[in-house]
């Protein structure tokens, strides 16, 4: 039943699609600059510097997930899988095989090295975000059917 319902959610997404923004293009020629200046110093940033960085951005994060309502976290949440399933859409047969190798390869990995009590906290949180997600497409359904 789990997968119907992401078939459905899929389904769904496909029918109303929300306005399409190009990843990583900027609009105007200033903010275009920023961008590559940005991605320039990224080239050659020290690893403390990057973790600096990427720390500075997780408590942004946790800021903004702190004063986000369930509605607005929904709807976040709902529109990052669409952009995903879109990008999937989108990949060829060969492209997807590619992604799909690679994400064994990665799991292979980590499996490798995870001891068991981990490996019994990732079967949990995986457990869990598969029933979060389906709650999330569950609501989003009977919202749209309750909206026609």
């Amino acid at each position: 039943m789990i997968f119907g319902s992401y078939y459905f959610c899929f389904v769904q997404f496909s029918l109303f699609p929300l306005p399409k923004r190009k990843r990583g293009i900027a609009e105007d020629a200033a903010s275009r600059r920023e961008a590559i200046r940005k991605r320039e110093r990224r080239v050659v940033e020290t690893e403390e510097e990057r973790s600096r960085r990427l720390s500075t951005m997780a408590h942004r994060g946790q800021d903004r997930g702190a004063e986000e309502t369930e509605e607005q976290r929904n709807s976040r949440l709902s529109d990052m899988a669409q952009r995903g399933q879109e990008r999937r859409a989108e990949e060829t047969e060969e492209q997807r095989n590619s992604r799909l190798a690679v994400m064994g390869q990665r799991s292979q990995q980590r499996r490798a090295v995870e001891t068991e009590e981990q490996r019994k906290e990732n079967t949990f949180w995986g457990e869990r975000n598969v029933y979060v997600s389906d709650n999330i497409c569950k609501k989003i359904n009977r919202r749209r059917a309750y909206e026609n």
